[in-house]
């Protein structure tokens, strides 16, 4: 191999990151704990979200909600009329079981069909696919059955036609208002409180300027943006670490990029929120083969079943502790300048 091909990213473990619980569609993990793994060039990543686990753990762990699992295909058909599309949509929804038996599980072990909806724009029908992808992320899965699908229409009715096996409902590493509402991958709420001494001694600030912060920033700074169902610091540095040194496409940060956070005084301390509705992991599949990326998924106790599960919630964790940190250093005049160009600059 050409070693002018390879390229080197500054990859760490930071951690522990300590859960008080963790409940996925309802139902509970015993796993409370592990490090993560990060790759990044912005290097002062590590130190930022090492600062918020360390706070996190002091105040006894967070809890994280994992409450929409799927992944998602659209496809386009352009019909003879919208009432032959409003026959297809109904007839589909009625079918789901067969069309499980039939399409899906011949071309997957371990996808399920979730659901089936359908918009129009004048005489072109958008069909919007979801399954649940087990534990791959399920990209290539869902185009597979989408494409099965969106062929069992054309060859079932007549008066469909098609135009594009994605029709940018999906919405694939795009940023929409329907993944933000309808989820694309693994939605994910991960919470913490945070008693006033850990925010003053360890974030360094106080839970009252956290919280004038997020409103004034994330909040009202994302409005005047005009962002879209969005409103927080920086969830995509986090992820793109996590991303890169696991495997995942991280074309995926664009949609994963969307949530919001949260913050409010709460028993004289501070309660953080992250809401991320898109995180799209897989534990199997492509570009988790690697052996090294099989013993980091393997250390943070990701491995068989229910594991892209279980590394969404370390992935939002890790989001939150991201986020605590820089909104902490950012109640602080110039402390975020000082510690990049303390860490960075050469």
């Amino acid at each position: 191999m050409d070693k002018n091909l390879l390229t080197t990213i500054p990859t760490r473990w930071v951690g522990p990151l300590l859960f008080q619980s963790m409940m996925s569609l309802g139902k509970a993990d015993s796993f409370l704990s592990s490090d993560v793994v990060l790759a990044t060039f912005e290097t002062t990543l590590f130190f930022s979200v090492s600062r918020g686990m360390r706070a996190i753990a002091q105040a006894g762990g967070l809890t994280s909600s994992l409450i929409k699992d799927t992944m998602v295909r659209s496809v386009t058909l352009e019909v003879d009329s919208v009432a032959l599309g409003q026959t297809v949509l109904s007839t589909l929804k009625q079918e789901i079981d067969v069309l499980q038996k039939t399409i899906v599980e011949p071309r997957s072990r371990f996808a399920q069909l979730q659901g089936i909806s359908g918009y129009f724009v004048a005489n072109l029908f958008y069909l919007r696919i979801e399954i649940f992808a087990n534990n791959a992320s399920g990209h290539n899965m869902v185009t597979l059955i989408a494409d099965a699908i969106l062929d069992h229409v054309l060859q079932r009715f007549p008066g469909t036609r098609y135009v594009s096996v994605s029709g940018n409902m999906c919405v694939d590493k795009k940023v929409s208002v329907i993944n933000a509402l309808e989820g694309r991958g693994k939605h994910v709420i991960s919470e913490v409180y945070l008693p006033r001494d850990i925010v003053e001694k360890t974030l360094k600030t106080t839970p009252e300027k956290i919280v004038e912060l997020n409103v004034k920033k994330n909040m009202l700074g994302s409005i005047m943006a005009g962002s879209v169902h969005s409103a927080n610091a920086h969830f995509a540095n986090m992820l793109l670490a996590a991303y890169l040194a696991t495997g995942q496409d991280a074309a995926n940060i664009v949609e994963g990029s969307q949530g919001i956070t949260f913050a409010e005084i709460r028993n004289d301390g501070l309660y953080f929120s992250v809401n991320i509705p898109n995180i799209i992991v897989g534990t199997v599949g492509h570009g988790k083969h690697d052996e090294a990326i099989v013993a980091r998924f393997e250390k943070m106790h990701c491995l068989g079943e229910g594991g892209a599960q279980r590394y969404a919630h370390l992935v939002a964790g890790t989001v939150l502790a991201g986020e605590l940190s820089l909104m902490a250093a950012l109640t602080n005049p110039h402390e975020l300048v000082k510690a990049h160009v303390a860490i960075e600059r050469k």
